[in-house]
């Protein structure tokens, strides 16, 4: 419990501490975006790198260079973890939003670093509104923000397995032919959903795949890019798994 107390304290101190840089933010935002892109990239991922510090996490990192860093792209992974978020974040090279769900919304100044982040909230239960999500993150990729998506909707609470893959996710890139980056993210659930409430030291394995462009992919398979997207991650993590011994 000592952990989690750490690092609740760090994120409750840091939320509370960062209001004059929030105010800092929103006016260098006025006068030069890119500014304040990179800004709030550097600052969370500080933060977030002290989170992982402090609760004992080492991860290791494959297939790093396959993430172009010239140009905006649609990252898409497995996820276990509330964790997920902060591994995948501190690697990214330039500006990058999370889709995540609406509920998220009720946290005040977290959700305000969200949206300086470019993160989108999504209704899972509204179709109409789940649609502009989408829409807004095709807007994203084409102002050269990368979007970072977990097709699974929700954290899988089973270890070791898979859900399905939402197709609709896939329609950022369809629409704006970036490339899709598979993450592949092993052993994250062991550093705090393995055994609630606890957060203990855990080795997590962070593996970039290939890009890939759905255009490129054959005709029937353009049609179920979800499963050929989870079918990739699939591959990777088993792998590590074996490698793992486990």
């Amino acid at each position: 419990m000592i952990r989690f107390i750490i690092v609740a304290t760090f994120v409750f101190l840091f939320l509370v501490l960062s209001i004059p840089l929030l105010i800092a933010e929103w006016i260098i935002g006025k006068f030069n975006m890119d500014v304040k892109n990179r800004s709030s990239l550097a600052i969370v991922n500080w933060a977030f790198r002290v989170c992982l510090f402090l609760s004992g996490v080492k991860v290791t990192v494959r297939g790093e260079e396959n993430v172009p860093k010239d140009t905006p792209v649609l990252y898409i992974g497995n996820h276990r973890s509330y964790f997920d978020i902060l591994i995948t974040y501190v690697r990214v090279p330039r500006p990058t939003g999370y889709i995540a769900k609406k509920e998220m919304l009720r946290y005040p100044l977290l959700v305000n670093w969200m949206k300086n982040l470019h993160c989108l909230f999504l209704d899972r239960t509204d179709i109409k509104q789940g649609l502009q999500t989408i829409l807004t993150a095709i807007d994203k990729i084409k102002s050269g923000i990368s979007i970072c998506i977990f097709p699974e909707g929700t954290r899988n609470r089973v270890n070791h397995t898979f859900m399905e893959f939402h197709e609709g996710s896939f329609k950022i890139a369809a629409k704006t032919g970036c490339p899709i980056i598979p993450m592949t993210i092993y052993n994250s659930a062991g550093i705090f959903e393995d055994h609630l409430p606890k957060i203990k030291k855990a080795h997590v394995i962070l593996d970039y795949g290939k890009p890939f462009y759905i255009k490129d992919l054959p005709k029937e398979e353009q049609k179920h890019v979800g499963v050929y997207a989870q079918n990739l991650i699939k591959e990777t993590y088993f792998k590590i798994k074996e490698e793992a011994g486990e």
